[in-house]
């Protein structure tokens, strides 16, 4: 089962590294993980997404992290109401015919060409991970040459407040 956790951490060299060894020495398995900076100066955000086998592991996972040393605040945001983007930048074999028709294909998803060369176009899309995914499975036929993704990014709507949110004053 997968959860979205979110982590309010200090921005100091090797919080990062602690974070996913921990995560590493405890058997969870990351699928995607994307840090960046917030609002505030020295603060930085995570978005992770973490395989986890049972709802037990979960809170074993939200208490581990906020044990570490540089976490202020550790939500699983899972079952609310949030949002979500990921980014993916696709390089698509495509010239002459195969142009037009990747140009129909990417337009419902709002997606855009970022790069043209002789012989393959860049699309760049974002939005929900599915939406994403169903992009790229209609782009394989076209021949992907390279593909990149950050991982999932999230924050709850609103004025929400998490169950399972704790917060830690920074020492």
């Amino acid at each position: 089962m997968k959860r979205i956790i979110t982590a309010t951490v200090q921005n100091r060299s090797g919080v990062l590294n602690r974070i996913t060894g921990m995560l590493s020495k405890r058997q969870f398995n990351i699928e995607s993980i994307s840090v960046g900076s917030s609002e505030t100066e020295g603060i930085s955000k995570m978005t992770l997404v973490v395989d986890v086998s049972d709802d037990q592991k979960s809170e074993q996972l939200t208490k581990q992290l906020n044990k570490q040393i540089d976490v202020i605040k550790v939500s699983d945001i899972t079952d609310k109401a949030m949002v979500a983007r990921e980014l993916a930048l696709i390089k698509v074999v495509g010239s002459g015919q195969a142009r037009a028709e990747i140009q129909g294909v990417i337009a419902p998803f709002r997606a855009s060409v970022i790069d043209v060369s002789k012989d393959s176009l860049t699309i760049q899309v974002t939005g929900k991970p599915d939406k994403v995914d169903a992009l790229i499975t209609l782009l394989k036929p076209y021949g992907i040459k390279e593909l990149t993704k950050t991982g999932m990014t999230a924050f709850l709507r609103g004025q929400q407040k998490s169950v399972t949110e704790i917060n830690y004053l920074s020492i």
